[in-house]
């Protein structure tokens, strides 16, 4: 039974954001109560991985492919058809994954909240769904077992592009040093060399272990009446599983005694043989804790903002680089907070002397001090950019729900997330104190020895040596197949091709008819003014304090 926990009107937001949590279960419910016609829902989930196989990632792939109730072999696709939704996705994060969808239409919203619980919940997790979306081996020459054998898989091949590129690297490179004891040392997309180690045996043991209700928040946004949602959470989800005592959750990262230098190898893009890349970075506080996360991004907008940026202005002017490494700036996507700085284009050797220069730098900052005008300005800007909620290319609540999403998967209080007024009054109290940016500067970055300095060099032949490595497991692999197993390789790939083919029945679905969909659509009210030379429209809504204003001109009277 979900029992109302906490709840607190937003009155900026003009929702009033509710806490339930389930007894048995001990999963929570966040469901923002708005006005809005559009109706969002998401449910998601702790997934922490142990190695960089990309079992998270693969996963959410593969529970797409069809369900306990719905056993088509692309549901997702097929309800875009069916449907009046406003957004279909699935995301997967380095420590969760989220299923959400959002709608106007009340009927949509019930098909597509049944359509994504049973796929969360209990997808079929098909063997042959794992290698389409996973990895596969497969001979060159359909059905010539003498052929060349080589790796497909729809994630195997979209990690090898995503791999590729440099920034990844980079990102990738320094989080196994910079967090070297927790699960963000791995890379939760799936390194290509070790997704070819992932089992489908392993993967059904991982979404049984992780996508379990006990481990589960959902979270709803809209004109909806939480109490459904529950009810059919309940007859749908929770009286098919017994509750779980396990406890998934990411431990903060064991912090070192003194800074590390660590170089590494990459492979240029032609013509920039000698390019080498230098990051500074550093862990700081935790990203759900919003008072620590709106300092640090204040933090960071002074040093980085803009040209005129103390730390930006060294960086872009110093002969050592040509350019600021794209990895510079906050990094917030983790449980702990990431703030890096450096240079691409460095010579060999020059590493240190990058330190020397970012150091030098925050110390000549801490020194000299903060224009007071810096400061408000920076802190304007910053209260705007946390403020709007852009879209994205995401629903309004959608954007809500994302950001308090960390909180929620850090056991913390996502209403302290949503008050985004009360958390910028505690940071402008704070700056009443005489130095306290500087003195931030001074602790998080200056004294802090969780400090890395991460290079990568130019090697122009590494994709061929690790084309190498993967091909060489392959040669392995090949070499310990019977002739039974060959067989049974080809047997797969038509199996596959049939299942390609194979063409579903869409009415397993539900879908919206022209029945239920109403005859009038609403529209915001408008308060109208007008004066001699042009009428105002003015619509009250939930903004997040910011107001928005568009002017029109006629231009009927320009000449030709």
């Amino acid at each position: 039974m979900f029992n109302l926990e906490d709840q607190k009107y937003i009155k900026l937001l003009d929702l009033n954001a509710q806490i339930y949590n389930e007894s048995e279960f001990n999963c929570k419910h966040i469901h923002l109560d708005s006005k809005s016609d559009e109706k969002v829902f998401m449910v998601a989930f702790r997934t922490i991985p142990e190695d960089s196989t990309g079992v998270a990632h693969i996963l959410e792939h593969t529970a797409l492919c069809g369900s306990k109730k719905y056993p088509v072999r692309d549901p997702f696709f097929m309800m875009i058809r069916r449907s009046l939704n406003t957004f279909m996705n699935a995301f997967t994060s380095s420590d969760w994954t989220a299923y959400p969808f959002a709608t106007l239409n009340d009927k949509d919203f019930k098909n597509l909240l049944s359509v994504y619980l049973d796929s969360s919940f209990f997808p079929n997790l098909d063997k042959l769904d794992f290698f389409q979306e996973g990895h596969r081996l497969e001979f060159k020459e359909e059905n010539n077992t003498d052929s060349e054998l080589e790796i497909k898989g729809v994630v195997f091949n979209e990690m090898k592009g995503a791999m590729s590129s440099i920034s990844s690297q980079l990102w990738h490179g320094m989080s196994k040093h910079l967090y070297s004891s927790s699960t963000y040392k791995h890379n939760s997309g799936g390194n290509p060399e070790n997704i070819i180690d992932l089992t489908h045996d392993y993967l059904v043991e991982f979404h049984k272990k992780h996508y379990h209700p006990s481990n589960a928040t959902f979270f709803s946004f809209g004109n909806v009446n939480p109490k459904e949602i529950q009810e059919f959470i309940n007859e749908n989800v929770l009286r098919s599983f017994e509750p779980s005592n396990q406890k998934i959750f990411v431990e903060n990262e064991e912090r070192i005694s003194k800074p590390k230098t660590v170089s590494e190898f990459y492979n240029p893009l032609p013509n920039d043989e000698k390019n080498h890349h230098v990051v500074l970075s550093w862990l700081l506080g935790e990203s759900h804790n919003p008072v620590q996360l709106l300092e640090s991004y204040l933090m960071s907008n002074i040093l980085l903002d803009n040209s005129a940026s103390p730390l930006r202005k060294v960086l872009e002017s110093t002969k050592l680089g040509k350019s600021l490494s794209p990895l510079t700036g906050l990094e917030t996507d983790h449980k702990e907070l990431v703030f890096a700085a450096g240079l691409e284009g460095v010579d060999a050797n020059a590493q240190d002397k990058v330190e020397s220069l970012i150091i030098n730098c925050l110390k000549k900052v801490v020194k000299d001090g903060i224009p007071h005008d810096v400061i408000k300005s920076s802190l304007h800007q910053l209260e705007i950019k946390q403020r709007e909620i852009t879209g994205s290319g995401m629903p309004y609540g959608l954007q809500i729900m994302l950001s308090c999403l960390p909180a929620c998967i850090h056991n913390d209080d996502p209403l302290k997330v949503l008050d985004l007024d009360s958390s910028f009054t505690k940071v402008k109290e704070n700056l009443k104190q005489d130095r306290y940016l500087e003195k931030l500067i001074e602790e998080k970055l200056i004294n802090n020895a969780h400090r890395l300095n991460y290079s990568l060099i130019p090697d122009v032949s590494l994709n061929k040596k690790n084309e190498e490595k993967i091909l060489k497991k392959i040669e392995l692999k090949s070499k310990e197949l019977s002739d039974s197993e060959k067989n049974e390789i080809n047997i797969l790939a038509k199996e596959l091709k049939d299942r390609q083919n194979q063409i579903d029945n869409p009415e397993i679905l539900p879908k919206v008819t022209k029945q239920d969909i109403p005859e009038k659509r609403n529209y915001p009210d408008v308060i109208t003014s007008a004066s001699k030379n042009s009428s105002n429209h003015f619509y009250k809504t939930g903004t997040n304090g910011i107001t928005y204003h568009s002017i029109l001109y006629p231009c009927e009277n320009l000449t030709p």
